[in-house]
Protein backbone atom coordinates (compact mmCIF):
# COMPACT_ATOMS: atom_id res chain seq x y z
CA UNK A 1 0.00 0.00 0.00
CA UNK A 2 1.31 3.35 -0.82
CA UNK A 3 2.65 5.78 1.53
CA UNK A 4 -0.96 8.66 0.30
CA UNK A 5 -3.17 5.60 0.14
CA UNK A 6 -2.73 4.87 4.05
CA UNK A 7 -5.19 5.14 6.50
CA UNK A 8 -4.78 8.85 8.32
CA UNK A 9 -5.12 6.04 11.67
CA UNK A 10 -1.39 6.15 11.79
CA UNK A 11 -0.81 9.95 11.10
CA UNK A 12 -3.31 10.79 14.04
CA UNK A 13 -0.38 8.08 16.13
CA UNK A 14 2.22 10.05 15.04
CA UNK A 15 1.40 13.26 15.76
CA UNK A 16 0.24 11.90 19.45
CA UNK A 17 3.84 10.40 19.46
CA UNK A 18 5.28 13.99 19.31
CA UNK A 19 3.50 15.03 22.66
CA UNK A 20 4.55 11.84 24.52
CA UNK A 21 6.35 11.66 27.56
CA UNK A 22 9.20 9.21 26.06
CA UNK A 23 11.68 11.50 24.09
CA UNK A 24 12.53 8.28 21.46
CA UNK A 25 9.03 8.37 20.57
CA UNK A 26 8.55 12.05 20.11
CA UNK A 27 11.95 12.24 18.03
CA UNK A 28 10.89 9.05 15.50
CA UNK A 29 7.73 10.84 15.09
CA UNK A 30 10.03 14.12 13.84
CA UNK A 31 12.05 11.61 11.66
CA UNK A 32 8.84 10.63 9.85
CA UNK A 33 7.83 13.96 9.67
CA UNK A 34 7.74 13.47 5.69
CA UNK A 35 5.89 10.27 5.63
CA UNK A 36 3.23 12.15 7.96
CA UNK A 37 3.22 15.01 5.55
CA UNK A 38 2.80 13.02 2.13
CA UNK A 39 -0.25 11.37 3.91
CA UNK A 40 -2.02 14.89 4.87
CA UNK A 41 -1.54 16.09 1.45
CA UNK A 42 -0.21 19.84 0.28
CA UNK A 43 -3.14 21.62 1.79
CA UNK A 44 -3.60 19.81 5.02
CA UNK A 45 0.35 20.38 5.40
CA UNK A 46 0.16 24.09 5.39
CA UNK A 47 -3.16 24.25 7.37
CA UNK A 48 -2.36 21.45 10.14
CA UNK A 49 0.96 20.00 10.69
CA UNK A 50 3.25 23.32 10.20
CA UNK A 51 1.07 25.19 12.61
CA UNK A 52 0.83 22.24 14.84
CA UNK A 53 4.46 22.03 14.74
CA UNK A 54 4.95 26.19 15.22
CA UNK A 55 2.88 25.79 18.47
CA UNK A 56 5.08 22.50 19.82
CA UNK A 57 6.95 23.87 22.89
CA UNK A 58 9.25 20.75 23.15
CA UNK A 59 12.10 22.09 25.83
CA UNK A 60 14.60 18.42 24.16
CA UNK A 61 17.13 19.90 21.93
CA UNK A 62 17.33 16.88 20.18
CA UNK A 63 13.96 16.86 19.50
CA UNK A 64 14.34 20.52 18.17
CA UNK A 65 17.51 19.56 16.46
CA UNK A 66 15.98 17.00 14.31
CA UNK A 67 12.92 19.48 13.39
CA UNK A 68 14.91 22.40 12.46
CA UNK A 69 16.61 19.39 10.03
CA UNK A 70 14.04 18.36 8.87
CA UNK A 71 11.81 21.47 8.22
CA UNK A 72 14.80 22.53 5.84
CA UNK A 73 13.72 20.01 2.85
CA UNK A 74 9.96 20.57 3.56
CA UNK A 75 9.22 23.08 0.22
CA UNK A 76 7.78 19.59 -1.81
CA UNK A 77 5.48 18.51 1.27
CA UNK A 78 3.90 22.29 1.18
CA UNK A 79 2.91 22.85 -2.13
CA UNK A 80 6.44 24.38 -3.84
CA UNK A 81 7.99 27.46 -3.81
CA UNK A 82 4.88 29.64 -4.02
CA UNK A 83 3.49 28.66 -0.40
CA UNK A 84 7.48 28.12 1.09
CA UNK A 85 6.81 30.78 3.54
CA UNK A 86 4.29 28.74 5.59
CA UNK A 87 7.45 27.24 7.09
CA UNK A 88 9.35 30.12 8.30
CA UNK A 89 6.74 30.78 11.29
CA UNK A 90 8.01 27.17 13.00
CA UNK A 91 12.16 27.97 11.95
CA UNK A 92 11.45 31.95 13.59
CA UNK A 93 10.70 30.02 16.87
CA UNK A 94 13.78 27.77 16.84
CA UNK A 95 16.02 30.70 16.24
CA UNK A 96 14.98 31.75 19.53
CA UNK A 97 16.19 28.57 21.42
CA UNK A 98 19.12 28.80 23.92
CA UNK A 99 20.79 25.58 22.30
CA UNK A 100 23.33 26.93 19.87
CA UNK A 101 23.15 23.51 17.67
CA UNK A 102 19.52 23.95 17.02
CA UNK A 103 19.58 28.08 16.35
CA UNK A 104 22.44 26.72 13.85
CA UNK A 105 20.28 23.81 12.14
CA UNK A 106 17.57 26.42 11.80
CA UNK A 107 19.44 29.20 10.44
CA UNK A 108 21.12 26.67 7.54
CA UNK A 109 17.71 25.72 7.52
CA UNK A 110 16.31 28.71 6.34
CA UNK A 111 19.08 29.82 4.36
CA UNK A 112 18.23 26.60 2.46
CA UNK A 113 14.23 27.59 2.13
CA UNK A 114 15.20 31.31 1.76
CA UNK A 115 17.43 30.51 -1.78
CA UNK A 116 14.85 28.37 -2.93
CA UNK A 117 12.12 31.25 -2.35
CA UNK A 118 10.55 33.68 -5.10
CA UNK A 119 11.85 37.91 -4.86
CA UNK A 120 8.47 39.31 -4.17
CA UNK A 121 7.99 36.53 -1.43
CA UNK A 122 11.37 37.17 0.30
CA UNK A 123 10.55 40.49 0.70
CA UNK A 124 6.75 40.12 2.05
CA UNK A 125 7.84 37.14 4.45
CA UNK A 126 11.45 36.57 4.88
CA UNK A 127 13.02 39.91 5.32
CA UNK A 128 10.50 40.74 8.08
CA UNK A 129 11.77 37.76 9.82
CA UNK A 130 15.10 38.64 9.75
CA UNK A 131 14.35 42.13 11.06
CA UNK A 132 12.42 40.61 14.07
CA UNK A 133 14.60 38.26 15.38
CA UNK A 134 17.59 41.37 14.57
CA UNK A 135 15.11 43.75 17.25
CA UNK A 136 14.56 40.60 19.43
CA UNK A 137 14.82 40.99 22.64
CA UNK A 138 17.07 37.97 23.69
CA UNK A 139 20.26 37.62 21.94
CA UNK A 140 19.56 33.98 20.64
CA UNK A 141 17.11 35.95 17.82
CA UNK A 142 19.50 39.11 17.09
CA UNK A 143 22.76 35.71 16.87
CA UNK A 144 20.46 33.77 14.24
CA UNK A 145 20.17 37.07 12.56
CA UNK A 146 23.00 37.77 11.23
CA UNK A 147 23.58 34.11 9.15
CA UNK A 148 20.49 35.29 7.08
CA UNK A 149 20.94 38.68 6.10
CA UNK A 150 23.36 37.75 2.73
CA UNK A 151 19.58 35.45 1.42
CA UNK A 152 17.17 38.67 2.20
CA UNK A 153 19.41 41.30 0.76
CA UNK A 154 19.80 40.67 -2.81
CA UNK A 155 15.82 41.00 -3.58
CA UNK A 156 15.48 43.69 -1.25
CA UNK A 157 14.29 47.34 -2.89
CA UNK A 158 16.79 50.00 -2.71
CA UNK A 159 15.51 51.32 0.51
CA UNK A 160 15.17 48.33 2.03
CA UNK A 161 18.57 47.39 1.38
CA UNK A 162 19.65 50.84 2.99
CA UNK A 163 17.69 49.43 5.99
CA UNK A 164 19.31 46.15 6.29
CA UNK A 165 23.09 47.56 5.54
CA UNK A 166 22.17 49.62 8.97
CA UNK A 167 20.91 46.95 11.15
CA UNK A 168 23.71 45.01 10.65
CA UNK A 169 25.98 47.47 11.54
CA UNK A 170 23.86 47.73 15.22
CA UNK A 171 24.50 44.09 15.40
CA UNK A 172 28.24 44.82 14.80
CA UNK A 173 27.92 47.02 17.94
CA UNK A 174 25.61 44.99 19.83
CA UNK A 175 26.02 45.02 23.68
CA UNK A 176 26.24 41.26 23.68
CA UNK A 177 29.67 39.87 22.62
CA UNK A 178 27.98 36.57 21.27
CA UNK A 179 26.10 38.81 19.05
CA UNK A 180 29.05 40.41 17.46
CA UNK A 181 31.05 37.23 17.40
CA UNK A 182 27.84 36.07 15.19
CA UNK A 183 28.39 39.19 12.99
CA UNK A 184 31.81 39.11 12.49
CA UNK A 185 31.53 35.45 11.06
CA UNK A 186 28.99 36.17 8.95
CA UNK A 187 30.19 39.72 7.55
CA UNK A 188 32.01 38.08 4.35
CA UNK A 189 28.68 36.57 3.44
CA UNK A 190 26.57 39.14 3.95
CA UNK A 191 29.52 41.67 1.87
CA UNK A 192 29.25 39.00 -0.99
CA UNK A 193 26.25 40.54 -1.72
CA UNK A 194 26.46 44.35 -1.33
CA UNK A 195 27.05 46.43 -4.12
CA UNK A 196 30.45 48.00 -4.40
CA UNK A 197 30.05 51.23 -3.36
CA UNK A 198 28.47 49.94 -0.38
CA UNK A 199 31.11 47.42 0.31
CA UNK A 200 34.07 49.98 0.27
CA UNK A 201 31.96 52.55 2.61
CA UNK A 202 28.98 50.39 4.90
CA UNK A 203 30.76 47.13 4.77
CA UNK A 204 34.60 48.15 5.51
CA UNK A 205 33.58 50.15 8.15
CA UNK A 206 31.56 47.69 9.86
CA UNK A 207 34.74 45.17 9.53
CA UNK A 208 36.78 48.07 11.13
CA UNK A 209 34.79 48.37 14.21
CA UNK A 210 34.60 44.61 14.66
CA UNK A 211 38.55 44.61 14.57
CA UNK A 212 38.73 47.06 17.52
CA UNK A 213 36.39 45.25 19.40
CA UNK A 214 37.83 44.19 22.75
CA UNK A 215 36.58 40.97 22.77
CA UNK A 216 39.92 38.55 21.32
CA UNK A 217 37.08 36.54 20.16
CA UNK A 218 35.24 38.55 17.94
CA UNK A 219 38.33 40.04 16.71
CA UNK A 220 39.35 36.93 15.65
CA UNK A 221 36.05 35.75 14.10
CA UNK A 222 36.87 38.86 12.09
CA UNK A 223 40.21 38.35 10.93
CA UNK A 224 38.57 34.83 10.21
CA UNK A 225 36.75 36.23 7.68
CA UNK A 226 39.33 38.90 6.14
CA UNK A 227 40.89 36.44 3.40
CA UNK A 228 37.21 35.83 1.95
CA UNK A 229 36.72 39.91 1.86
CA UNK A 230 39.99 40.51 0.70
CA UNK A 231 38.91 39.14 -2.48
CA UNK A 232 35.57 41.12 -3.23
CA UNK A 233 37.76 44.44 -3.15
CA UNK A 234 40.10 45.88 -5.87
CA UNK A 235 44.07 44.87 -4.76
CA UNK A 236 44.40 48.67 -4.50
CA UNK A 237 41.25 48.70 -1.80
CA UNK A 238 42.91 45.89 0.00
CA UNK A 239 45.90 46.77 0.63
CA UNK A 240 44.71 49.86 1.95
CA UNK A 241 41.87 49.02 4.10
CA UNK A 242 42.30 45.07 5.14
CA UNK A 243 46.28 45.32 5.01
CA UNK A 244 46.96 47.09 7.65
CA UNK A 245 44.62 45.43 10.16
CA UNK A 246 46.44 42.48 9.64
CA UNK A 247 49.61 43.38 10.21
CA UNK A 248 48.60 45.13 13.07
CA UNK A 249 46.75 42.26 14.43
CA UNK A 250 50.30 40.24 13.70
CA UNK A 251 51.14 41.91 16.93
CA UNK A 252 47.85 41.51 18.75
CA UNK A 253 47.96 41.10 22.50
CA UNK A 254 45.76 37.91 22.35
CA UNK A 255 47.71 34.70 21.02
CA UNK A 256 44.22 33.31 19.74
CA UNK A 257 44.25 36.82 17.14
CA UNK A 258 47.65 35.86 16.35
CA UNK A 259 46.98 32.28 15.70
CA UNK A 260 44.06 33.08 13.36
CA UNK A 261 46.37 35.59 11.05
CA UNK A 262 49.06 32.82 10.84
CA UNK A 263 46.27 30.80 9.39
CA UNK A 264 44.74 33.47 6.97
CA UNK A 265 47.75 35.26 5.90
CA UNK A 266 48.41 32.85 2.67
CA UNK A 267 45.02 33.62 1.54
CA UNK A 268 45.12 37.26 1.99
CA UNK A 269 48.24 37.13 -0.37
CA UNK A 270 46.29 35.95 -2.91
CA UNK A 271 43.81 38.98 -3.17
CA UNK A 272 46.87 42.01 -2.52
CA UNK A 273 49.46 41.31 -4.98
CA UNK A 274 53.25 41.32 -4.85
CA UNK A 275 54.44 44.05 -3.63
CA UNK A 276 52.58 44.08 -0.43
CA UNK A 277 53.51 41.26 0.36
CA UNK A 278 57.13 41.86 0.13
CA UNK A 279 56.65 45.49 1.81
CA UNK A 280 54.29 44.23 4.48
CA UNK A 281 52.83 41.01 4.73
CA UNK A 282 57.00 39.08 4.76
CA UNK A 283 57.56 40.66 8.02
CA UNK A 284 54.23 40.31 9.68
CA UNK A 285 54.83 36.23 8.79
CA UNK A 286 58.21 35.92 10.01
CA UNK A 287 57.52 37.81 13.21
CA UNK A 288 54.49 34.81 13.87
CA UNK A 289 57.46 32.65 13.14
CA UNK A 290 59.34 34.04 15.65
CA UNK A 291 56.01 34.40 17.96
CA UNK A 292 56.67 33.42 21.41
CA UNK A 293 53.73 31.32 21.72
CA UNK A 294 54.12 27.77 20.63
CA UNK A 295 50.45 27.44 19.27
CA UNK A 296 51.05 30.34 16.73
CA UNK A 297 54.49 29.42 15.93
CA UNK A 298 52.62 26.28 14.48
CA UNK A 299 50.12 27.90 12.43
CA UNK A 300 52.90 29.60 10.87
CA UNK A 301 55.11 26.76 10.36
CA UNK A 302 52.45 24.86 8.55
CA UNK A 303 52.00 27.45 6.35
CA UNK A 304 55.60 27.84 5.44
CA UNK A 305 55.99 25.89 1.93
CA UNK A 306 52.76 27.74 0.93
CA UNK A 307 54.29 31.20 1.73
CA UNK A 308 57.90 30.22 0.16
CA UNK A 309 56.03 29.61 -3.12
CA UNK A 310 54.20 33.22 -3.32
CA UNK A 311 57.75 34.72 -2.59
CA UNK A 312 61.09 34.86 -5.31
CA UNK A 313 63.58 32.13 -4.45
CA UNK A 314 65.72 34.79 -3.18
CA UNK A 315 63.34 36.36 -0.79
CA UNK A 316 62.58 33.40 0.57
CA UNK A 317 66.67 32.44 1.61
CA UNK A 318 66.80 36.00 3.22
CA UNK A 319 63.62 36.16 4.88
CA UNK A 320 62.22 32.27 5.61
CA UNK A 321 65.23 30.21 5.53
CA UNK A 322 66.61 31.56 8.87
CA UNK A 323 63.08 31.36 10.97
CA UNK A 324 63.34 27.88 9.33
CA UNK A 325 66.36 27.05 10.86
CA UNK A 326 65.38 28.06 14.50
CA UNK A 327 61.99 26.39 13.97
CA UNK A 328 64.12 23.17 13.30
CA UNK A 329 65.57 23.33 16.70
CA UNK A 330 62.37 24.84 18.57
CA UNK A 331 61.85 23.69 22.26
CA UNK A 332 58.25 22.27 20.94
CA UNK A 333 58.03 18.95 19.68
CA UNK A 334 54.59 19.92 18.05
CA UNK A 335 56.49 23.06 15.96
CA UNK A 336 59.06 20.89 14.94
CA UNK A 337 56.74 18.25 13.85
CA UNK A 338 54.20 21.08 11.97
CA UNK A 339 57.90 22.29 10.43
CA UNK A 340 58.92 18.70 9.33
CA UNK A 341 55.70 17.97 7.67
CA UNK A 342 55.50 20.72 5.12
CA UNK A 343 59.57 21.58 4.91
CA UNK A 344 60.39 19.33 2.19
CA UNK A 345 57.87 21.32 0.16
CA UNK A 346 60.14 23.79 0.02
CA UNK A 347 63.31 22.18 -2.18
CA UNK A 348 61.63 22.97 -5.26
CA UNK A 349 60.72 26.48 -4.75
CA UNK A 350 64.40 27.05 -3.54
CA UNK A 351 66.32 24.75 -6.06
CA UNK A 352 68.58 22.57 -6.16
CA UNK A 353 72.21 24.40 -4.79
CA UNK A 354 69.69 26.11 -2.06
CA UNK A 355 68.62 22.72 -1.17
CA UNK A 356 71.90 20.79 -0.49
CA UNK A 357 73.63 23.94 0.78
CA UNK A 358 70.66 25.24 3.72
CA UNK A 359 68.05 22.68 4.12
CA UNK A 360 69.66 19.13 3.68
CA UNK A 361 71.38 19.73 7.45
CA UNK A 362 67.67 20.66 8.15
CA UNK A 363 66.11 17.76 7.02
CA UNK A 364 69.22 15.44 8.63
CA UNK A 365 68.50 17.22 11.86
CA UNK A 366 64.72 16.72 11.76
CA UNK A 367 65.15 12.48 10.98
CA UNK A 368 66.88 12.18 13.98
CA UNK A 369 64.90 13.98 16.22
CA UNK A 370 64.21 12.48 19.55
CA UNK A 371 60.10 12.96 19.21
CA UNK A 372 58.69 10.35 16.46
CA UNK A 373 56.23 12.35 14.69
CA UNK A 374 58.84 14.46 13.89
CA UNK A 375 61.02 12.10 11.85
CA UNK A 376 57.71 10.08 10.58
CA UNK A 377 56.70 13.69 8.93
CA UNK A 378 60.40 13.79 7.31
CA UNK A 379 59.89 10.62 5.81
CA UNK A 380 56.77 10.62 4.85
CA UNK A 381 57.90 13.59 1.96
CA UNK A 382 61.02 12.57 1.19
CA UNK A 383 60.16 11.82 -2.55
CA UNK A 384 59.70 16.12 -2.87
CA UNK A 385 63.72 16.50 -1.89
CA UNK A 386 64.67 13.92 -4.78
CA UNK A 387 63.01 15.70 -7.43
CA UNK A 388 65.45 18.33 -6.59
CA UNK A 389 68.70 17.04 -5.82
CA UNK A 390 68.68 13.70 -7.49
CA UNK A 391 69.24 9.99 -6.07
CA UNK A 392 72.43 10.07 -5.86
CA UNK A 393 72.76 13.05 -3.20
CA UNK A 394 69.95 11.34 -1.76
CA UNK A 395 71.53 8.49 -1.07
CA UNK A 396 74.31 9.72 0.00
CA UNK A 397 73.22 12.17 2.71
CA UNK A 398 69.71 10.76 3.54
CA UNK A 399 69.88 7.26 3.18
CA UNK A 400 71.75 6.66 6.32
CA UNK A 401 69.39 8.24 8.62
CA UNK A 402 67.04 6.04 6.91
CA UNK A 403 68.52 2.85 7.51
CA UNK A 404 68.97 3.74 11.10
CA UNK A 405 65.40 5.09 11.27
CA UNK A 406 64.37 1.53 10.21
CA UNK A 407 65.55 -0.11 13.32
CA UNK A 408 64.23 3.04 15.41
CA UNK A 409 62.68 2.24 19.41
CA UNK A 410 59.09 3.47 18.39
CA UNK A 411 57.50 1.03 15.85
CA UNK A 412 55.29 3.54 13.79
CA UNK A 413 58.45 5.05 12.79
CA UNK A 414 59.91 1.91 11.44
CA UNK A 415 56.04 1.21 9.55
CA UNK A 416 56.38 4.34 7.90
CA UNK A 417 60.02 3.61 6.54
CA UNK A 418 58.71 0.55 5.60
CA UNK A 419 55.17 1.86 3.57
CA UNK A 420 58.21 4.38 2.02
CA UNK A 421 60.07 1.32 0.72
CA UNK A 422 58.93 0.69 -2.68
CA UNK A 423 58.77 4.15 -3.76
CA UNK A 424 62.14 4.30 -2.24
CA UNK A 425 63.12 1.21 -4.35
CA UNK A 426 61.68 3.15 -7.38
CA UNK A 427 63.69 5.55 -7.14
CA UNK A 428 66.85 4.27 -6.14
CA UNK A 429 66.80 1.25 -8.94
CA UNK A 430 67.32 -2.28 -8.48
CA UNK A 431 70.99 -2.33 -7.92
CA UNK A 432 71.38 0.35 -5.39
CA UNK A 433 68.22 -1.62 -3.29
CA UNK A 434 69.94 -4.59 -3.34
CA UNK A 435 73.32 -3.40 -2.01
CA UNK A 436 71.61 -0.88 0.57
CA UNK A 437 68.03 -1.85 1.56
CA UNK A 438 67.49 -5.74 0.62
CA UNK A 439 68.71 -7.21 4.01
CA UNK A 440 66.23 -4.60 6.07
CA UNK A 441 63.57 -5.82 4.08
CA UNK A 442 64.24 -9.61 5.43
CA UNK A 443 65.06 -7.91 9.15
CA UNK A 444 61.06 -6.70 9.45
CA UNK A 445 59.76 -9.94 8.51
CA UNK A 446 60.83 -10.55 12.22
CA UNK A 447 60.03 -7.99 14.42
CA UNK A 448 58.87 -7.91 17.41
CA UNK A 449 55.68 -6.04 16.47
CA UNK A 450 53.03 -8.07 14.33
CA UNK A 451 51.92 -4.40 12.87
CA UNK A 452 55.74 -4.46 11.23
CA UNK A 453 55.82 -7.80 10.36
CA UNK A 454 52.46 -7.66 8.21
CA UNK A 455 53.43 -4.25 6.52
CA UNK A 456 57.26 -6.34 5.61
CA UNK A 457 54.96 -9.00 4.12
CA UNK A 458 52.72 -6.29 1.93
CA UNK A 459 56.28 -5.22 1.07
CA UNK A 460 57.71 -7.81 -0.28
CA UNK A 461 54.70 -8.14 -2.48
CA UNK A 462 55.00 -4.58 -3.92
CA UNK A 463 59.01 -5.07 -4.66
CA UNK A 464 58.18 -8.40 -6.43
CA UNK A 465 55.33 -6.08 -8.64
CA UNK A 466 58.12 -3.26 -8.92
CA UNK A 467 61.05 -5.76 -10.07
CA UNK A 468 59.53 -8.72 -11.17
CA UNK A 469 58.81 -12.68 -10.53
CA UNK A 470 62.68 -13.19 -11.50
CA UNK A 471 64.29 -11.10 -8.99
CA UNK A 472 61.79 -11.54 -6.28
CA UNK A 473 62.68 -15.75 -7.14
CA UNK A 474 66.32 -14.94 -6.69
CA UNK A 475 66.58 -12.12 -3.99
CA UNK A 476 63.46 -12.92 -1.98
CA UNK A 477 62.07 -16.26 -2.02
CA UNK A 478 65.49 -18.24 -0.97
CA UNK A 479 65.58 -15.96 2.58
CA UNK A 480 61.74 -15.84 3.32
CA UNK A 481 61.47 -19.97 2.93
CA UNK A 482 64.14 -20.00 5.39
CA UNK A 483 61.79 -18.53 7.65
CA UNK A 484 60.07 -21.97 7.75
CA UNK A 485 62.49 -23.44 9.86
CA UNK A 486 62.62 -20.14 12.56
CA UNK A 487 62.03 -21.41 16.14
CA UNK A 488 59.40 -18.80 16.88
CA UNK A 489 56.33 -19.97 15.89
CA UNK A 490 54.93 -16.42 15.04
CA UNK A 491 57.66 -15.95 12.47
CA UNK A 492 56.59 -18.87 10.69
CA UNK A 493 52.84 -17.54 10.27
CA UNK A 494 54.46 -14.26 8.54
CA UNK A 495 56.07 -16.43 6.59
CA UNK A 496 52.74 -18.32 5.67
CA UNK A 497 51.27 -14.67 5.37
CA UNK A 498 54.13 -13.55 2.57
CA UNK A 499 53.39 -17.15 0.65
CA UNK A 500 49.90 -15.39 0.15
CA UNK A 501 50.80 -12.13 -0.84
CA UNK A 502 53.58 -13.13 -2.98
CA UNK A 503 51.67 -16.04 -4.99
CA UNK A 504 49.52 -14.39 -7.20
CA UNK A 505 52.38 -12.05 -8.27
CA UNK A 506 54.70 -15.05 -8.81
CA UNK A 507 52.71 -16.73 -10.54
CA UNK A 508 51.78 -20.42 -10.72
CA UNK A 509 55.08 -21.80 -11.76
CA UNK A 510 56.96 -20.35 -9.15
CA UNK A 511 54.41 -20.88 -6.69
CA UNK A 512 54.41 -24.67 -7.77
CA UNK A 513 58.05 -25.28 -7.65
CA UNK A 514 58.27 -23.10 -4.53
CA UNK A 515 55.42 -21.96 -2.42
CA UNK A 516 53.68 -24.81 -2.26
CA UNK A 517 55.94 -27.44 -0.64
CA UNK A 518 56.77 -25.31 2.31
CA UNK A 519 52.74 -24.81 3.09
CA UNK A 520 52.06 -28.16 2.57
CA UNK A 521 54.98 -29.17 5.36
CA UNK A 522 54.12 -26.25 7.40
CA UNK A 523 50.22 -28.30 7.78
CA UNK A 524 52.46 -30.85 9.77
CA UNK A 525 53.35 -28.35 12.40
CA UNK A 526 52.72 -28.52 16.24
CA UNK A 527 51.27 -25.34 16.51
CA UNK A 528 47.17 -25.55 15.51
CA UNK A 529 47.82 -21.32 14.62
CA UNK A 530 49.80 -22.80 11.85
CA UNK A 531 47.78 -24.37 10.85
CA UNK A 532 44.61 -23.04 10.34
CA UNK A 533 46.73 -20.34 8.59
CA UNK A 534 48.09 -23.10 6.15
CA UNK A 535 44.19 -23.93 5.58
CA UNK A 536 43.42 -20.40 4.97
CA UNK A 537 46.69 -19.53 2.36
CA UNK A 538 46.04 -23.35 0.53
CA UNK A 539 42.39 -21.48 -0.02
CA UNK A 540 43.92 -17.97 -1.19
CA UNK A 541 46.17 -20.12 -3.98
CA UNK A 542 42.95 -22.12 -5.11
CA UNK A 543 43.39 -19.50 -8.18
CA UNK A 544 46.72 -19.66 -8.66
CA UNK A 545 48.06 -22.68 -9.57
CA UNK A 546 46.12 -25.40 -11.88
CA UNK A 547 43.28 -27.41 -11.15
CA UNK A 548 45.56 -30.37 -11.43
CA UNK A 549 47.93 -29.46 -8.65
CA UNK A 550 44.17 -28.42 -6.90
CA UNK A 551 43.35 -31.82 -6.48
CA UNK A 552 46.55 -33.46 -6.11
CA UNK A 553 48.22 -31.31 -3.90
CA UNK A 554 45.99 -28.90 -1.76
CA UNK A 555 42.59 -31.23 -1.25
CA UNK A 556 44.63 -33.75 0.10
CA UNK A 557 46.47 -31.57 2.32
CA UNK A 558 42.85 -29.78 3.34
CA UNK A 559 41.46 -33.18 3.42
CA UNK A 560 44.26 -34.16 6.34
CA UNK A 561 43.49 -31.29 7.87
CA UNK A 562 39.65 -31.08 8.69
CA UNK A 563 39.94 -34.41 10.61
CA UNK A 564 42.52 -31.94 13.33
CA UNK A 565 41.89 -32.21 16.55
CA UNK A 566 41.40 -28.28 16.93
CA UNK A 567 38.29 -27.02 15.94
CA UNK A 568 39.38 -23.52 14.35
CA UNK A 569 42.19 -25.90 11.86
CA UNK A 570 39.07 -27.78 10.95
CA UNK A 571 36.77 -24.93 10.60
CA UNK A 572 39.29 -23.67 7.98
CA UNK A 573 40.11 -26.39 6.12
CA UNK A 574 36.19 -27.08 5.52
CA UNK A 575 36.21 -23.46 4.17
CA UNK A 576 38.75 -24.33 1.71
CA UNK A 577 37.20 -27.64 0.68
CA UNK A 578 34.02 -25.89 -0.42
CA UNK A 579 36.01 -23.17 -2.16
CA UNK A 580 37.99 -26.22 -4.39
CA UNK A 581 34.30 -27.64 -4.88
CA UNK A 582 32.78 -24.06 -5.97
CA UNK A 583 35.28 -23.58 -8.31
CA UNK A 584 35.05 -27.21 -9.78
CA UNK A 585 31.21 -27.09 -10.00
CA UNK A 586 31.49 -23.56 -11.60
CA UNK A 587 34.51 -25.14 -14.02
Amino acid sequence: MSTVEAPLYPIAVLIDELKNDDIQLRLNSIRRLSTIARALGEERTRSELIPFLSENNDDDDEVLLAMAEELGVFIPYVGGVEHAHVLLTPLETLCTVEETCVRDKAVESLCKIGSQMRGNDLIEWFTPLVKRLAAGEWFTARVSACGLFHIAYPSAPETLKTELRSIYGQLCQDDMPMVRRSAASNLWKFAGTVESAHLKADIMQMFEDLTQDDQDTVRLLAVEGCAALGKLLEPQDCAARILPVIVNFSQDKSWRVRYMVANQLYELCEAVGPEPIRTDLLPAYVRLLRDNEAEVRIAAAGKVTKFCQILSPELAIQHILPCVKELSLDSSQHVRAALASVVMGMAPVLGKDATIEQLLPIFLSLLKDEFPDVRLNIISKLDQVNQVIGIDLLSQSLLPAIVELAEDRHWRVRLAIIEYIPLLANQLGVGFFDDKLGGLCMQWLQDKVYSIRDAAANNLKRLAEEFGPDWAMQHIIPQVLEIANDSHYLHRMTLLRAISLLGPVLGSEITCSKLLPVVVNASKDRVPNIKFNVAKVLQSLISVVDQSVVEKTIRPCLVELSEDPDVDVRYFAVQGLQSIDQVTMSS
